[in-house]
């Protein structure tokens, strides 16, 4: 209970800041959903030019996008760690962290908590929802319990992953750089993962498992003959991936000595 009243308590924080600079809110949300939106106009562009990416058609290339969206915004909204190193570690605020009686990682991620990008997720499940009807796919009584497992697990993906690059940065003194990489390989997992070679295919599910954040999951839905096997390993990669991000985490804790000269 003390863990969810710290949750009130930090958005409460949240909600006055934004209040007091309003426009400020507004100016990232549409920053976000105009991001979404070229994205989403790409792949409208792409398919003014074939029928087919792959052996998969427009709706179920925006289905797939769709579900990529939804859980990459909560995590945005619950994992927004990208100036860890420089905030935290290069400048020392870690140690306030420090001496507050919960655990570091909780705190970080309230104190940076970012509500706004649960439009980013909405704008992706009006986008799901919209290929849903557009492929007119059947809807079993247990396709909600699915969606929202799939959606969980998919957000503890990118918390594993992201966290333990965040980590990293008690092993070093100064940034590593890694993190743009990374995100930038993320995006391959709103694509099909058939187009792509059978290295890239392995990286993607195996190694930095971004194909379980947009393809496999949605997959469930589109082709579940061929696809059930992989979108219920889901998750499985989402326990092991946060387990091994709060594992690194934490022996980055204990190593961390403070911010010195």
């Amino acid at each position: 209970m003390f863990y969810l009243s710290l949750i009130w308590d930090y958005l409460k924080n949240y909600l006055k800041t934004r209040l007091t600079y309003r426009s400020d809110f507004w100016i990232e949300v549409a920053s976000d959903l105009l991001f979404n939106g070229l994205n989403l106009i790409f792949i409208l562009v792409v398919f003014q030019q074939t029928e087919l990416l792959g052996e998969w058609n427009r709706e179920q290339i925006l289905f797939i996008y769709g579900f990529f969206m939804i859980p990459y915004g909560l995590f945005t909204t619950i994992f927004n760690l990208w100036n860890f190193s420089e905030r935290y570690i290069v400048k020392g605020e870690m140690d306030r962290i420090l001496t507050r009686p919960a655990h570091s990682l909780w705190q970080l991620m309230l104190e940076n908590m970012d509500p706004a990008s649960l439009f980013s997720a909405l704008a992706g499940a009006a986008v799901m929802g919209y290929s849903w009807m557009a492929l007119d796919l059947p809807v079993h009584w247990s396709d909600p319990f699915v969606l929202l497992l799939l959606i969980v697990s998919a957000v503890l993906i990118y918390g594993g992953i992201y966290v333990t690059l965040s980590a990293l940065a008690f092993f070093s003194d100064s940034p590593t750089g890694i993190m743009p990489l990374i995100f930038n390989i993320q995006n391959y997992g709103r694509y099909p993962v058939t187009i792509y070679n059978k290295l890239l295919r392995g990286i993607l599910t195996w190694i930095l498992p971004f194909a379980f954040v947009g393809f496999y999951p949605a997959a469930y839905f589109l082709d579940p003959e061929n696809w059930k096997g992989f979108a219920l390993l889901t998750p499985v990669m989402g326990v092991i991936f946060i387990t091994l991000g709060l594992s690194v985490w934490n022996l980055g804790v204990r190593r961390y000595r403070g911010a010195g000269s």
